[in-house]
């Protein structure tokens, strides 16, 4: 197997351009967890990968629960289905908390702070209140805990990590907060060995091909952990030698390696770049230091990420504007058609190259 052919398979896997899935929670369900700290782009994330997904349907999967928005690993804000929160908050957010000990004493954030801040972000919140980010840092404030610099977010953070709290429904552009007991129901715990083999056949059978280094960075578990997940739920996955590594994934797509669109626009901290220690399946080392950080939307054609994109809005329309690591090839353009038509009808916009060739035409979808 060759590099070119794991990233195809790793598209496969992850449904991106090849839309089978039928709703956001079977998206976030299928890949274990999206990364979505960037919002918008994470409902980009999801709806890409999902049959005729609008961004109005992925919030609307928000707003009705069947997905939520929190962090439950690494650290960092995910998408999961609301029947995984509470078991991934138990077992992978731990190690999180801990790694983040040393910056909540530099912040000045303590047990005794942080107790008074669960106490007055419960009262606030109790009874079905959604509250977004300045509304909490205000009530922090009047109940004298500061919230200035950093200490408000990682508040925040620590409450969620802590399952007192997740996102609710956007307000307009302002992200809110609700109690995770009032949002969610309760779900029966699980022990950390059927966690751990649960959440490793998640990420190789919605990731895959990929090693056990990658599983351990993407979930944020020790090398141990992540072996003893693969191992459990090993006798599941197909397993390929490439250049001195074990690979694992579904082995559908091992077998009948899936032919990846012609084009991709991915949101920034898309799944098949954040989701692997190592990236050079898709990623060659000039685009690795031109793309920057994975900040950036990218563009990716036949599994290579050939370049960034961005968009600006136009009188009546939406502008992608590409940015190539190098001149693209002859049709890479007019291939990239039927992603930004995709795009269009996922934001319902028209949508139009900069340079001035039509991607897509259809009437705004109204929202």
């Amino acid at each position: 197997m060759t590099g070119s052919g794991i990233a195809r398979r790793r598209l496969g896997a992850q449904h991106a351009g090849t839309v089978t899935l039928d709703t956001p929670a079977d998206v976030v369900r299928h890949l274990g967890a999206v990364q979505a700290q960037d919002f918008r782009g994470g409902l980009w994330a999801v709806g890409l990968r999902a049959t005729g997904a609008t961004e109005a349907s992925v919030e609307r999967a928000i707003a009705g629960k069947s997905i939520v928005r929190s962090w439950p690993m690494r650290g960092t804000i995910h998408l999961v289905a609301t029947e995984d929160l509470r078991w991934m908050l138990e077992h992978l957010a731990p190690r999180s908390i801990a790694g983040a000990a040393g910056r909540f004493r530099q912040l000045g954030l303590g047990v005794d702070q942080l107790l008074r801040s669960r106490r007055i972000l419960e009262r606030a919140l109790a009874g079905g209140m959604r509250l977004t980010r300045p509304e909490l840092f205000a009530l922090l404030e009047r109940g004298g805990v500061s919230a200035s610099g950093q200490r408000g977010i990682h508040i925040l953070w620590m409450l969620a990590h802590e399952g007192v709290l997740c996102f609710g429904p956007p307000r307009g552009r302002q992200q809110t907060f609700v109690l995770l007991d009032e949002w969610l129901p309760a779900a029966d715990p699980i022990t950390r060995a059927e966690a751990l083999a649960k959440i490793a056949l998640r990420y190789f059978g919605g990731h895959g091909p990929a090693t056990v280094r990658d599983f351990a960075w993407w979930a944020g578990l020790t090398l141990a952990d992540a072996a003893e997940g693969l191992k459990s739920s090993g006798s599941r996955l197909a397993r390929v030698r490439f250049d001195g590594e074990d690979y694992w994934g579904p082995e559908a797509g091992f077998t009948t390696p899936p032919k990846p669109p012609a084009a991709l626009l991915l949101p920034p901290f898309d799944e098949f770049l954040v989701a692997y220690r190592n990236r050079g399946a898709a990623l060659d080392p000039v685009g690795t230091g031109r793309l920057g950080s994975l900040l950036s939307p990218t563009i990716v054609v036949k599994g290579r990420v050939l370049g960034t994109w961005k968009k600006r809005v136009g009188r009546d329309r939406l502008v992608i504007v590409p940015r190539f690591f190098s001149p693209p090839a002859e049709g890479v353009l007019r291939a990239l058609r039927p992603a930004l038509e995709r795009y269009g009808a996922f934001v319902g916009e028209r949508v139009e190259l900069e340079q001035g060739t039509t991607a897509a035409r259809r009437k705004p979808i109204r929202r």
